[in-house]
């Protein structure tokens, strides 16, 4: 009955839990549900909507993009970037502000690459990048 991620966003959700050291009702409490239904969660029986889901994430500290691809609502091919921004995210040695810059300049090169990769993009100056960057 359950979806086919659900099972797998379950344990993820355990896993991730026990990692910050939370129990069960102590991340139902952050996250704002219950502990029955974030029980059910784990257990794969509930398929938690996107605002729990970030709820969740906001309480164990990680990025929501990272529990929507467990849960499926994020395509499978978004998930280097998700967890490339997980990884960035979840670096204790680095401060808020450094990691909003970094995502920042993650993002920065990511449209850099897409409009490479797409030279019919309005968006690419013409002459491509070299054009905004002269070596001279």
């Amino acid at each position: 009955m359950a979806s086919l991620n659900v099972g797998n966003l379950g344990e993820y959700l355990r896993e991730q839990r026990r990692q910050a050291q939370l129990s069960l009702r102590q991340l139902a409490d952050a996250a704002g549900v219950s502990n029955p239904y974030l029980s059910q969660i784990e257990r794969g029986l509930r398929k938690p909507s996107a605002d729990i889901l970030q709820q969740l994430a906001k309480a164990l500290r990680i990025s929501a993009e990272t529990l929507y691809v467990q849960a499926g609502i994020l395509d499978e091919r978004d998930r280097d970037e998700v967890e490339t921004r997980a990884v960035i995210l979840g670096d204790p040695s680095i401060n808020e502000r450094q990691k909003q810059v970094l995502l920042q300049i993650y993002d920065s090169f990511r449209k850099e690459n897409a409009a490479e990769a797409d030279p019919a993009d309005p968006s690419t100056p013409p002459g491509g990048d070299d054009a905004m960057h002269p070596t001279n």
